[in-house]
């Protein structure tokens, strides 16, 4: 172990996660693929590996914090990009049934490459924009758990997120700038999605000193037949 791994499992253990020899090689996989396929399509602005440890890595797991993932089956991370937060912790709590949406093919194929290296289970990959995917039998209302990392804003994303969260499951929000405003704005799109927030989190990253929020917002009715709304009215109209 070297001192970039020394230095995340340490913060992982102050906060009660300890990293086996496999988990630890799988992350250090990951990171290999994520560079190498980085030069070919842009799946991150960050390749320096002290700072895709943490900002990549330790800020996916950084749910694990506030939310006892051992007591979630299924996870859905929507508009994963390159895999976080749902590979990170799919490597660290391996029973979770992870699905992934992704509007872009391309990082579709990266990330079954990444899960077929890491030798993961139990993972689906769905190629789609989730307005479409949420509308089909088997995606919607089914999910003990959705997330989205840094994806839009809040009355853009519990669109895009809510309507996969089975009733009595929860919606996790990962945002970077304070979301005050934002969980102000979302008023109407919780009410008509079903959605109420349960509490809010801050924290400061390690070693880089940026802030982070989760927002976490329980289920609390199946979600109306006319939502989502078709693909890209979210983003164009939002419920506000």
């Amino acid at each position: 172990m070297d001192q970039v791994q020394a230095q995340f499992t340490g913060l992982l253990e102050e906060k009660g996660i300890t990293l086996n020899e496999e988990q630890l090689d799988q992350f250090e996989a990951y990171y290999r693929e994520l560079v190498s396929w980085n030069e070919k399509m842009n799946l991150t602005g960050i390749t320096e590996r002290e700072e895709v440890y943490i900002k990549h890595f330790y800020d996916s797991l950084s749910l694990a914090f506030y939310v006892d993932m051992n007591k979630v089956g299924s996870l859905a991370d929507i508009g994963s990009g390159a895999g976080f937060p749902g590979l990170p912790l799919k490597i660290v709590f391996p029973h979770l049934q992870l699905t992934i949406v992704d509007s872009l093919n391309k990082r579709i194929t990266f990330l079954q490459h990444v899960a077929d290296e890491l030798k993961l289970k139990q993972v689906k990959l769905v190629h789609g924009r989730a307005e479409d995917i949420a509308r089909q039998p088997g995606f919607r209302d089914s999910y003990d758990l959705v997330t989205a990392r840094a994806v839009a804003r809040m009355a853009v994303l519990n669109e895009f997120c809510l309507p996969f969260v089975k009733v009595g499951g929860m919606f996790a929000a990962m945002k970077g700038t304070d979301p005050n405003e934002e969980v102000k704005e979302a008023g109407r799109s919780f009410k008509e999605l079903k959605g109420k927030v349960k509490q809010s989190f801050q924290f400061e990253l390690p070693v880089s000193d940026s802030s982070r929020h989760i927002i976490l917002v329980d289920k609390v009715q199946a979600t109306p037949g006319k939502y989502p709304r078709k693909a890209g009215t979210p983003l164009k109209a939002p419920l506000v």
